[in-house]
């Protein structure tokens, strides 16, 4: 090799060494820009997250005859202190008595539980913006929910539908939530017929809920004027509702089922029956949306000599423990799941401390229940004791008139 050739071949190796180690460096320099982006991006998201543990608590309640409420309450809410402080009247409407929330585009939407919305035969559904910071609400619209005496509204999983239960009405509808956040027109009716054994109370169908399955399938639908869980396809490409096969689970004859919840698990389903005062225990196949009997239970002592009517049901968060209102014996039953098999064990029976639990909310930290008392016009908060399942008065009582129902909407 020539003086020249040796020459040009350092010149080439060293060229190749500096563009190793500025290669070497644009790396360093990039990941450590990458570094920085993502430390940006963290603390943006922390500003802009849920401030830990911060609700607004809307409460529904009734407004007509001798009930003495003006509408929606609000309340603000720290889970890490226990801290409630009220926000007043956040809307005035005619007995808003079942809430649910649409906690992403900041909405709340209200079934109007009255017989006359706008003509015979109807109640209302009403529409409001929340505004996080005050905690009042902004009518946006109302539609006539199809049938009378509307006393159940939920969301579906997609947040593009609300279904409602018109208990009087004896049928279920879905409306969907336009991109203002009113709703339409009915995307689904179904009108329930038939009746039950109780000549005063399932002289008809009465529809008193309706829930969705986790994967947003298939709807619930409690009618204690049938005694019947039925079972409805749930499309939220269209918001159409279509009978499944089988089109209902049987509960025994006079049960008069109220509402339904669902384990953690998503594999039982739970029904409260307001007429014989039990808790039917079901399996369930989330392929198919068949329900299984497993087991039924009475929600108060054997001796009780009184009238009871049951109301609410709720599976704690945890899935271990389920809870059920009863009104009559004014009280909470507390049952624990067998996580297994889904049976429930009796714990205890707690007074609400006040008469007529209407409805009943666990917190989203799972950590405390609040009972609504309708007739004594408080909600009663109670203590959850995370390893028993047990309910301790925790003394913090809310003063609201007619309260019947409790929904948390996160802060953000």
């Amino acid at each position: 090799m020539s003086r020249k050739e040796a020459a040009e071949t350092t010149q080439r190796l060293h060229k190749h060494l500096r563009m190793r180690s500025y290669n070497r460096m644009k790396l360093r320099y990039l990941l450590r820009a990458i570094a920085v982006l993502l430390a940006c991006l963290a603390m943006l998201a922390a500003s802009k997250a849920s401030p830990a543990g911060k609700y607004l608590v809307y409460v529904g309640t009734y407004t007509e005859g001798s009930a003495k409420g003006k509408g929606i309450y609000a309340y603000r809410f720290d889970s890490a202190t226990g801290n409630l402080t009220s926000l007043g009247l956040a809307a005035e409407t005619v007995s808003p008595s079942f809430l649910t929330v649409h906690a992403k585009r900041r909405l709340l939407y209200a079934v109007n539980e009255i017989t006359n919305y706008k003509g015979p035969s109807s109640g209302g559904v009403s529409a409001f913006a929340i505004d996080p910071a005050s905690g009042k609400l902004t009518f946006l619209n109302e539609v006539a929910s199809r049938g009378a005496d509307p006393c159940y509204i939920t969301l579906d999983q997609s947040g593009k539908y609300v279904l409602v239960a018109n208990y009087t009405g004896g049928s279920v509808a879905a409306f969907p939530i336009l991109e203002d956040g009113r709703l339409g027109n009915a995307s689904s009716f179904v009108q329930h017929t038939g009746h039950g054994p109780n000549p005063d109370r399932q002289q008809g169908p009465h529809a008193h809920s309706i829930d969705l399955s986790a994967d947003n399938h298939f709807a619930l639908v409690d009618d204690l004027g049938l005694d019947e869980l039925l079972i409805y396809r749930f499309d939220a490409a269209n918001g159409s509702l279509t009978p499944s096969d089988p089109a209902y689970a049987k509960l025994a004859p006079g049960a008069g089922p109220r509402h339904v919840a669902f384990s953690p698990s998503g594999k039982f389903a739970y029904v409260v029956d307001e007429l014989d005062s039990t808790v039917t225990a079901f399996g369930y196949d989330a392929e198919t949306g068949t329900l299984q009997t497993v087991q039924t239970i009475k929600t108060i002592p054997n001796d009780f000599p009184g009238h009871n009517g049951d109301a609410e049901i709720k599976v704690s968060p945890s899935g271990k423990f389920l809870y059920a209102s009863n009104r009559g014996h004014d009280s909470i039953a507390v049952f624990a799941i067998d996580a297994a098999k889904g049976t429930l064990t009796s714990i205890e029976y707690v007074s609400t401390e006040g008469k007529t639990p209407r409805n009943f909310e666990i917190d989203p930290t799972g950590n405390l229940l609040f009972a609504a008392d309708q007739e004594s016009n408080k909600i009663v908060i109670f203590r959850i004791d995370p390893n028993t399942g047990r309910l301790t008065p925790t003394g913090k009582v809310l003063d609201v008139p007619s309260p019947v129902c409790v929904k948390f909407v996160a802060l953000e």
